[in-house]
Order: C-alpha cells, then sequence, then structure tokens
C-alpha cells in the first residue's frame, strides 16, 4: 500500500513492517529542475515526426526561442533541445562545462568560438545540414545570416555534468580551459574527409570538428543493418559524446535488433517509421497477438524516434517510406555501444549487428515476424516506390 510522506523518520514497529513507503515519486533530478527553469516546453513522448513543429517559447538565457526535447529512454543520458536563432540577431555568446553537438535544421549563419584571455577568434559558417561541436568550456556565439529564425538542434552531455555537480554556478562559469580539445588552429574548423577504423570496433570513422552538409555526404559501405547499407562516425571536438550518420537503400530496411536505452535516431533525408517493442514479447509480437506495448513513430526531417524508449533491451527496427534512400543519423549522448561497462580486455560482440544465432541480437529477415515486411511492401507501394528485399534474404 502507498504510505504518506513525513519528515520524521518511523522505525518498523515489529517483524512483519518494513522501513521507508514502498511505494513513492521518483524525484526531479538537477536538471529537471534546470529544465524547468528556464521557462520554456519540455517535449516528453517516444519521438516526434518533425522538431520544427514543436512549439517554441522566448529562452532568455539563451537569446532565442526554444524548447528541450526529452526522449522516453534518454532520461539522464544525455540531453536535447531546438532552439531558434532570430533573423539578423544572435544567442548570447556562453560557456559550459559539457558537450554540445548542433544541427543546423534551417537556415544559415556563422559559429565565433574562442577562450577567455586568447584574442585569436575562430569564425566558421554553416547551412541547413550543417553539423558541428563546441570544444568543452569554450566560449561561442550562434549568429544568424539571413532575416529569416535558423532552428538548430542540440545534443549535449549537461544531464550527465549537471546531475553529478548540481552547481550551476561551476558549470557555467569554471574558468578551466581544455586545452587537449581545443587548438584555435586556423584549420580547427576545417573539414576533414579521411576515414579511419573506430579503434573500438573497426568501423568507418572520421575525425572532423565540422560536417558542412550531413544530408549530402559521401558514406562508405557498411552492410551491417541492410544490404547496401552505408555508415560513418563523426569523432568531434574530442567529445565523448558518440553519434553516427546511416542511410539504407531505397526499398530496403534495417534487421529488427535490441538493445538499451540512449540511442535516438534522427530523420536527414526521405521520410519512414520505425517499430519498437520489448523483447520479452519476443521476435514476432504480431504473430503473438501481443501487441499492446508495440510503440511505432513515424518521421520524416527532422523528426526523432527513442529507439529503446522505455529502458532495458527493446527490438526495433527502421523503415524507409518513400522513392529515396532513409538517412538517418543516431545521437547517444558519452553512451557509445562498445564502451558498455566490463572489465578492460574483456571479449565483446557488436551484438546489435549480428544474428541472435551467432550471439547477437538482430533478427534474422527469416525469423523476423511477417508483419514487418507485409507492411513494408504495401507502404511502399501506397508509395509508387518498389521494394527491393530480394527473396533469398528471407531464406534461412
Amino acid at each position: 500500500m502507498d504510505h504518506p510522506t513525513s519528515s520524521t523518520w518511523q522505525e518498523p514497529t515489529d517483524n512483519k513492517t518494513k522501513a521507508g513507503y514502498g511505494r513513492f515519486p521518483r524525484p526531479k533530478t538537477p536538471y529537471d529542475l534546470f529544465m524547468e527553469a528556464q521557462d520554456i516546453p519540455i517535449y516528453r513522448d517516444i519521438g516526434v515526426r518533425r522538431v520544427q513543429d514543436l512549439p517554441r517559447k522566448p529562452w532568455k538565457r539563451m537569446g532565442g526561442n526554444g524548447t528541450f526535447i526529452q526522449l522516453l529512454g534518454t532520461e539522464g543520458l544525455w540531453g536535447c533541445y531546438v532552439v531558434e536563432v532570430p533573423g539578423a540577431g544572435a544567442l548570447n555568446a556562453e560557456k559550459h562545462m559539457y558537450e554540445e553537438m548542433y544541427l543546423v535544421v534551417e537556415g544559415r549563419g556563422t559559429t565565433e568560438v574562442w577562450t577567455e584571455g586568447n584574442g585569436k577568434k575562430l569564425t566558421f559558417e554553416w547551412q541547413k545540414g550543417s553539423l558541428f561541436s563546441i570544444p568543452m568550456n569554450a566560449m561561442h556565439r550562434i549568429v544568424n545570416a539571413t532575416s529569416s529564425p535558423a532552428l538548430l538542434l542540440a545534443g549535449t552531455t549537461a544531464p550527465n555534468v549537471m546531475n553529478m555537480f548540481a552547481n550551476e554556478d561551476f558549470i557555467f562559469s569554471c574558468p578551466y580551459q581544455f586545452k587537449d580539445r581545443f587548438n584555435p588552429s586556423d584549420d580547427y574548423y576545417k573539414y576533414k574527409e579521411e576515414i579511419a577504423p573506430d579503434p573500438v570496433r573497426g568501423l568507418a570513422m572520421r575525425q572532423t570538428n565540422i560536417i558542412p552538409d550531413i544530408v549530402t555526404c559521401e558514406l562508405p559501405l557498411d552492410n551491417r543493418r541492410s544490404p547496401g547499407y552505408r555508415r560513418i562516425e563523426p569523432h568531434m571536438t574530442g567529445n565523448r559524446f558518440y553519434l553516427w550518420i546511416g542511410q539504407h537503400e531505397n526499398g530496403r530496411y534495417s534487421k529488427a535488433h535490441a538493445h538499451g536505452s540512449a540511442a535516438v535516431l534522427i530523420c536527414l533525408k526521405g521520410k519512414g517509421y520505425t517499430y519498437t517493442w520489448p523483447s520479452t514479447l519476443g521476435t514476432r509480437p504480431w504473430e503473438a497477438g501481443k501487441t499492446e506495448l508495440i510503440k511505432r513513430q513515424d518521421y520524416e526531417p527532422v523528426g526523432m524516434v527513442s529507439a529503446a524508449p522505455m529502458s532495458g533491451n527493446w527490438f526495433h527496427a527502421h523503415f524507409g517510406a518513400s522513392k529515396e534512400p532513409l538517412r538517418l543519423t543516431a545521437w547517444f549522448g558519452p553512451n557509445a555501444p562498445g564502451r558498455e561497462r566490463g572489465r578492460p580486455g574483456e571479449k565483446a560482440i557488436d551484438y546489435g549487428a549480428i544474428d541472435m544465432k551467432d550471439g547477437g541480437t538482430a533478427i534474422p529477415y527469416n525469423e523476423e515476424d511477417p508483419f514487418l515486411r507485409k507492411e513494408f511492401e504495401e507502404t511502399l507501394r501506397k508509395e509508387g516506390a518498389q521494394s527491393r528485399m530480394e527473396p533469398e534474404l528471407y531464406q534461412k
């Protein structure tokens, strides 16, 4: 039974009762309190079709209109918001002891980055589709180059830092300069196209602090999620904030796979939808009639979905629903796959990309729920597109 809260601790009176309330509301974290204090909307759901459509309110601290986005399952793992830069205006200059990524949703402009006490200020241009990172605790100011408002989507490690230190003065006023992350050289924000293997999983990695256009940039072949799948990991400004950019060929879709919460997929090109469900429902929940906990999110540029929205392992699969390829970027905050807790040197596998029969969590096409293939083909027909999922993909 529920117990009323009390300011006086009460010891159990006999051997049958237990200390504490038993049931209680989860307390707000320092980051929750910070968001509420900003007096702008806080959007909480499995996803959103387009972040452009979210309501925004004046954000005094930032100097533009904004809204926080805290998709289900990402609480405490990383933070997100959209901010509108006034036409022919700029956001307030700021610095902070957390990492920050920006994806330009609409508009074009410049960003100034510098360190206090250093006269050298770096300025770089951005446009719709640009992705860039702000070095930890560096001063920065975002300037709109047009008379129309610009819209930027940000990902941060603010919850991780605020929930640990719970002191805004330290977070926003600390004088420490991360010289190992920010060297204000002329090529610091020059796009670097070189590809190297990620040191943990050997996947394609690009170390660059800006990508001028992630909607059209070249992606190397990967094949891990679907036939012809392409993917790159940008590693930016020495961040622990992890993300990738991937693209499914038109007429093809990803294998369903399972992992814990953190990943949020952001649609960049095409349109599509994601199904996600608890792994406890099994690999064929439609066939088994266990549909009450299955969730679906539709999206188009720039829409979002939380891949595993209720914590714990959830299966999820992503489907393109247009004649265009489906290009996505996935943001994880500092929760990088392959870097989960464990003993150094312990053998690990890329479980989300390895079939279940081989010890991973990916559902082979021939073992997935038939509903997924049937609906995908029907969706493409309505869009005047054709499925390119060859019959042999479903053979055992």
